[in-house]
């Protein structure tokens, strides 16, 4: 896509991020709300990354950075945008700042359930880590 812009999501967008995430993302985040999208967008303002296309999101990643590991989450292309190349420069982007930013690896979180996801990973070159398992504790009720 010629048209294709990637830059950071800005905290006004935080209520746009979350109908597009609704629409095109697998699953759901306990942080799934403006306050938790301002937040990331407040602790790490290049973290979300946003793909558009005449100002409509069409694409998102999250590039997380704590200074240790570098991990991918929320990975979503527009339905009707897909299989145009966006996950491929979401993740080109993504792996530049984390260059940029001295990552050694980067890992990325996949649902089980998304067939479609774990397809788009393997095809981006990651491979799934069997020794690892996350473990999880909510913090709020």
């Amino acid at each position: 896509m010629t048209d294709l812009r990637i830059r950071a999501a800005t905290p006004d967008e935080a209520e746009a991020v979350l109908v597009f995430w609704k629409e095109s993302a697998h699953g759901t985040s306990v942080s799934d709300d403006v306050h938790g999208v301002r937040r990331l967008i407040d602790r790490d303002p290049e973290a979300l990354l946003l793909a558009l296309t005449d100002g409509l999101i069409v694409g998102s990643v999250i590039a997380g950075w704590d200074g240790w590991r570098a991990s991918l989450y929320r990975l979503a292309v527009l339905p009707s945008y897909r299989r145009r190349g966006i996950s491929t420069a979401l993740l080109r982007a993504a792996e530049e700042r984390f260059a940029a930013l001295g990552g050694r690896r980067v890992d990325a979180m996949v649902l089980e359930a998304n067939e479609t996801g774990r397809r788009l990973w393997s095809a981006a070159g990651f491979v799934r880590e069997e020794r690892w398992r996350r473990w999880v504790k909510p913090l709020t009720g």
